[in-house]
């Protein structure tokens, strides 16, 4: 008995099945032991080994619902598999330009930039954050202008010239494309560009909203200025005319008109911006005599001043009882199809009327509006009766 007790264990240790699945029998539940050799025994041995076999087969539980990948995965692969082996920047730039999804193209950046043997240069860099730009993906542009920055290809000029334009257009940025500048002054091979120095004078005056903002970045402004000139690089008309706009805002009038004078040497013509900018700087320091100078030269040359130049001019000439030559480019101005604003009219027309000349002022404002169509009725009663008031005095 005891024999036969210690081979039904053995053999039951022997087609145990794993510890996940639950035997159908247990010794230690039922205390008695069967033979081995009896015909129930045997057979309920069989049915043990049998049951932990066919259990210990039954494949793992399958997925309902297996994921499948999306469009853009697929794409992503499938652009993978087209990139052989020791692939080139220029198959990147190939394999980038052909997504219309920046995100899908930063992936592939992303991808191909981990591969061993493999680098990315300046005209990838460039071709990504241009990508990321267009596709409004700002947070991608800024990450990737600062990995290059920090060295992670080499240096180019229409690579920096565009981080600059990047930085230039968003404010907390502004600072950021003057530290790409500082880079390309002291880089031996990337040398800032006309187009450099287009961008940067720009965005500097874009920030000249008042006399005392102004006089900040003037100095930067001369900087720049005088950076030019030492690297060689020759202004076109468009920069010296901000160059000259920067120093009329802040009425350094003496300095606009030494660049003016400056602009033949590099084979530039004034324009009507030019002459613009100067006049009303002049006009504004109190030198109207010499604005008018430069308005007479400027329609000598058959160029149409703007509208505001137009505005400081009649507005400076009748403070300063000089109607004549205000009624002059005031009725220039509307043979050119601009209409002053009712400021304008009221002190050209009050200034004629303070002087004692109330029938001419009456005069003149029939005339304008006759000859002025955008002149509305609201802002002919308005003039009239501010010179009947005046008149009264």
């Amino acid at each position: 008995m005891g024999f036969l007790a210690a081979s039904l264990r053995k053999s039951t240790r022997l087609c145990r099945p794993p510890l996940s699945i639950p035997l159908r029998f247990s010794l230690s539940v039922h205390p008695f032991l069967l033979p081995y050799s009896s015909s129930i025994g045997s057979g309920f041995h069989r049915s043990i080994c049998s049951d932990a076999n066919a259990e210990s087969l039954i494949p793992p539980p399958q997925s309902p619902n297996p994921k499948t990948p999306t469009p853009l995965q697929m794409q992503f692969e499938s652009w993978i598999h087209m990139l052989k082996p020791g692939f080139s920047p220029s198959d990147v730039v190939e394999a980038l330009r052909a997504q219309s999804d920046p995100d899908l193209a930063l992936d592939i950046f992303r991808w191909t930039g981990q591969q061993r043997g493999y680098r990315h240069n300046h005209v990838t860099y460039l071709v990504m954050i241009k990508i990321s730009i267009f596709g409004n993906r700002y947070r991608h542009a800024e990450t990737l202008i600062e990995e290059v920055i920090a060295g992670a290809c080499s240096a180019s000029v229409p690579l920096y010239n565009t981080i600059i334009r990047f930085c230039c257009g968003r404010k907390f940025l502004f600072n950021r494309a003057f530290d790409v500048y500082k880079k390309m002054v002291n880089s031996e091979d990337c040398k800032p560009s006309l187009e450099t120095y287009t961008l940067l004078l720009n965005s500097l005056l874009r920030r000249f909203n008042n006399l005392n903002v102004c006089y900040i970045y003037l100095h930067t402004v001369r900087s720049l200025t005088k950076q030019m000139k030492v690297s060689g690089v020759i202004p076109d008309t468009f920069v010296l005319n901000m160059i000259i706009k920067a120093y009329s805002k802040c009425l350094e009038v003496d300095e606009a008109i030494r660049v003016f004078r400056e602009m033949g040497l590099y084979g530039c013509q004034p324009n009507a911006y030019t002459y613009g900018y100067i006049a009303k700087g002049l006009c504004e320091k109190g030198r109207v005599s010499q604005g008018l100078g430069f308005y007479r030269e400027m329609r000598s040359k058959d160029l149409v001043p703007s509208s505001s130049t137009y505005i400081i001019l009649i507005c400076s000439l009748s403070l300063e009882r000089r109607f004549e030559d205000a009624t002059k480019i005031l009725f220039d101005m509307l043979g050119n199809s601009m209409s002053p604003d009712l400021l304008t009219y009221k002190t050209f027309l009050e200034g004629l009327c303070r002087e004692g000349k109330g029938i001419d002022a009456y005069e003149q404002l029939e005339e304008l509006r006759k000859k002025d169509a955008l002149m509305g009725e609201k802002t002919y009663k308005t003039l009239a009766k501010g010179l009947h008031f005046l008149s009264q005095e």
